[in-house]
């Protein structure tokens, strides 16, 4: 792109003009930090992960579990954590979508639009199932000690 407006001031053909000194910085990509959902589905989604730690932390209770359990910890809180700091940063415009806004809207993905329900049984699926395969878990082992 660059060589062809050289080509043209080179030629004489192109007119370079001072920028006026009143217009605005104007940026070409607008500043979302937004994930696109509302913050509850998040919500739910850190305290699956929080329950399945804690479900694992009391039925496991031991020292030698300290290390692994702290360190799990730390990733959720960085998992959870650093895009809660991202979404605040100066220059973010944006704010997430409400649940009513969500429900009317739903979520456009990759490849087309999503419904509401479908977006967020996608997003909660995982985490649910992580809840309830440490509560099986958890029975498993009381049941076989």
């Amino acid at each position: 792109m660059s060589h062809i407006v050289h080509d043209l001031i080179a030629r004489g053909e192109a007119r370079v003009v001072d920028q006026p000194a009143s217009a605005p910085v104007r940026h070409q990509v607008e500043v979302d930090r937004n994930f696109g959902l509302p913050t509850v589905f998040y919500a739910v989604m850190a305290a699956c992960y929080v329950g399945f730690l804690v479900i694992t932390v009391t039925a496991f209770a031991s020292p030698l579990l300290i290390v692994p359990m702290a360190v799990i910890g730390l990733f959720l809180v960085m998992f959870f954590g650093i895009p809660t700091v991202w979404t605040r940063f100066r220059g973010n415009v944006s704010s997430p979508e409400t649940l009513g806004e969500f429900e009317v809207k739903g979520i456009m993905t990759n490849t087309g639009p999503l419904r509401p329900r479908d977006a967020a049984i996608q997003m909660l699926i995982l985490p649910v199932l992580l809840v309830l395969w440490g509560l099986a878990v958890v029975i498993i082992a009381a049941i076989v000690a």
